[in-house]
């Protein structure tokens, strides 16, 4: 009886079809059912689960009895997700049909792509005309969007901040763009009250979607995460109320109407946040970017490449609604239910880590003249990472305080909290050292700067190589040390320290310095000429770099402590130009990159060069063929010429033999035949005998001369 009781409550899958499993809802919603349990959402979660981790263990554990997703793909010609039980791939209806009829629950997702919702008004309708057929029943979900509501009168005029809820749907007006999306919401209510018991249909007006690599606000994570661009653009005035919910909670939206079947037919589906398209713009700007926004018309909005008109009608609506039966009746883990704003620390993570974005972070060290700067220049140049050099990093801190310190004496009031009189201090205290050791900036300034570089925006997010810095163990230390005591471990062996800013690689370019001063003696003047790379300048820093890196002392030895072990590679058995060789081997050692790759223009660039490589391969490799042909045209006429002078020359020595062979012939018939025959023809002519040539025959034979 045990056994019945146990087969008897174990949880039972369900095949649900997804449409559009490679996009971004419905790969997100797949994958999330795939790890369903089917009817947990129906029991209480204890409080120790419910976390708002993004990455909760109910995405990463599969148990038993979860949902079974399958689903139509955008792509053919990428495999199937491992998540996924199964993908469709057919163009025709009545074999679609088939894959729909097996499946319980049916998902259409219509936010994304247009050309959906022919599709999806299609097969609510030919599921209805199949009602007979059904072995069970089935339910059907229309993932709309909040569009159809984005032309709605406010219920009440006096006060248009009170929002929509579920219960206000008849009221709603789309969206000009989104009547199409209306007409199926519609279509789906009411194929769904004919016979419920069999077939009933929810509809789903999704708000904006983010989370999990972004969808509709990736144009602004990806602006700045590069941080190319001097502001994060803000359409229009801004003050918009854009509804918006987390990917994830959304794909929870539709476990738990697959799990209870509501009675609600119409939900929305938004988080509690009333975030307008400012403060959304300007939260990301400041978390991921420089902090800076900038609004921009409607009209220069259009203007650009990567937004389209779909993307501007969603941005700039502007909708306050309230998710009134999904918070009151839908157990829900949420990932982000203050929205976007409130949680934007999770979601920037959430986004790097979906994307790969994680920054790559190193250090190269090594004697002067050892080739440090151009081979750092190259990787960064590979992996678009920020190049920190000392120089650099000097300058612009103090450009920086400059400009602080110049608004400060401008400026009388104290709008900023006194920060442009502190640079304006700090600046003095920092000239003040610069004159009490000939010039130079104390070390402890100097690490401030560098502290300060690494921690910036662009080094956080793409990532950065130091180029020969930190130069000594005590500048290592104290740059890398963290502000956090709590960060280090009570029994860890390793010592704190900050792993924001720590590279993950290290190395060590490796030469003796024979070898540095022949390099340096062989570059060109004008290279050498108002740099360090002078013979008196080379022997100073070489004489200080071994001064501050003893044997058992050096910056090394740091990083070797912390377990972060530097590779080295020795420069000298180097012949390739440029540093190739050098280069390569750290590409292999740090990997592949982790950033987004080529933009389009770049990729365009970079097509446009390898085609005019190719054309120039091309035309040398004709010129080449038509130059071989040319001269093997001109060695045949030259061996043709050279074996028909030659023939002659063999004629001509043949004609000269056989001259020379007939004379002794001559000069016999001269001597013993032609006189006794030229007689013998005078003889005939005198005689004219009937037959000459027997009177012939006869005189010859009767006057032949006998010769010894």
């Amino acid at each position: 009886m045990a056994e019945e009781s146990e087969t008897q409550e174990a949880p039972t899958s369900k095949l649900v079809f997804v449409n559009h499993l490679d996009g971004y809802e419905g790969k997100n919603i797949g994958k999330f059912l795939s790890s369903c349990v089917v009817g947990a959402s129906l029991e209480e979660m204890e409080e120790e689960e419910d976390d708002k981790s993004v990455d909760s263990d109910i995405l990463l554990k599969p148990k038993e009895g979860t949902y079974e997703v399958v689903g139509t793909v955008k792509d053919v010609s990428v495999p199937k997700p491992d998540w996924a039980k199964d993908a469709v791939v057919t163009t025709e209806r009545d074999q679609l049909l088939e894959h729909l009829m097996e499946c319980d629950i049916i998902v259409y997702d219509i936010t994304e792509d247009p050309d959906q919702i022919d599709e999806a008004t299609w097969a609510v309708s030919a599921l209805h005309a199949e009602i007979d057929r059904f072995d069970g029943p089935k339910m059907f979900i229309l993932l709309s969007s909040v569009m159809t509501w984005g032309k709605s009168k406010p219920l009440d005029p006096d006060d248009p901040e009170i929002p929509f809820t579920e219960d206000d749907y008849r009221r709603r007006k789309p969206h000009p763009n989104y009547k199409s999306h209306i007409s199926a919401e519609k279509l789906v209510i009411k194929l769904g009250k004919t016979n419920k018991a069999k077939f009933v249909t929810y509809v789903v007006a999704s708000g904006l979607t983010y989370g999990a690599g972004e969808n509709i606000f990736h144009y602004l994570f990806k602006t700045a995460w590069h941080g190319q661009a001097e502001a994060l653009q803000c359409f229009g005035n801004g003050m918009n109320v854009v509804p918006t919910i987390h990917v994830k909670d959304l794909a929870a939206v539709i476990q738990n109407i697959a799990d209870s079947r509501p009675k609600t037919r119409y939900l929305v589906a938004v988080d509690d946040s009333q975030n307008t398209l400012e403060e959304i713009v300007r939260c990301v700007s400041t978390s991921l970017g420089n902090g800076k926004i900038k609004h921009i018309t409607k009209e220069e909005a259009l203007l650009s490449k990567d937004l389209e008109q779909a993307d501007f009608d969603q941005l700039l609506v502007s909708l306050r609604m309230d998710a009134v039966y999904i918070k009151e009746s839908m157990n829900i883990r949420w990932a982000a239910e203050t929205g976007l704003v409130d949680n934007i620390s999770s979601i920037i993570k959430e986004y790097k880590t979906t994307r790969g974005l994680l920054p790559m972070r190193a250090c190269i060290l090594g004697p002067p003249a050892v080739g440090k700067t151009s081979v750092v220049q190259k990787l960064c140049e590979h992996y678009k990472l920020h190049h920190i050099k000392i120089k650099d990093v000097i300058d612009e801190a103090i450009g920086r305080l400059e400009k602080s310190a110049a608004r400060a004496d401008q400026d009388e009031n104290e709008d900023d909290d006194g920060k442009a009189q502190e640079d304006q201090e700090l600046l003095d205290q920092i000239n003040e050292s610069k004159e009490n050791n000939s010039g130079r900036i104390e070390d402890q300034y100097i690490i401030q700067f560098f502290r300060d570089k690494l921690h910036s925006m662009p080094c956080q997010n793409q990532g950065f190589i130091l180029d020969g810095y930190p130069k000594t163990y005590p500048q290592a230390k104290e740059l890398f040390a963290t502000d956090d005591e709590e960060e280090e471990p009570e029994n860890s062996k390793v010592p704190a320290y900050d792993r924001s800013i720590m590279p993950e690689v290290v190395i060590s370019l490796d030469a003796p310095d024979d070898f540095l001063k022949i390099r340096v003696m062989n570059l060109p003047e004008s290279v050498v000429a108002g740099t360090h790379n002078t013979e008196e300048g080379l022997l100073r820093r070489l004489a200080e770099f071994h001064a501050v890196n003893e044997e058992d002392n050096t910056v090394l030895n740091y990083f070797d402590e912390l377990e972060i072990h530097p590779d080295r590679i020795d420069v000298t058995k180097e012949t390739e130009e440029e540093n190739k060789g050098i280069v390569e081997k750290i590409i292999k050692i740090m990997g592949e990159p982790r950033n987004y790759g080529p933009t389009p223009e770049e990729l365009e660039e970079m097509e446009r060069i390898e085609t005019e490589k190719r054309l120039k391969r091309e035309k040398e490799e004709k010129e080449e063929r038509e130059k071989r042909e040319a001269e093997e045209a001109a060695e045949r006429q030259q061996r043709q010429e050279e074996w028909s002078s030659r023939l002659e020359e063999v004629k001509r020595q043949e004609q000269e033999v056989l001259e020379n062979q007939s004379i002794p012939l001559r000069n016999y018939l001269m001597k013993n035949v032609m006189p006794t025959l030229t007689q013998g023809l005078i003889e005939c002519c005198k005689v004219r005998p009937d037959d000459a040539i027997d009177y012939m025959a006869e005189y010859l034979f009767k006057n032949n001369p006998q010769v010894d």
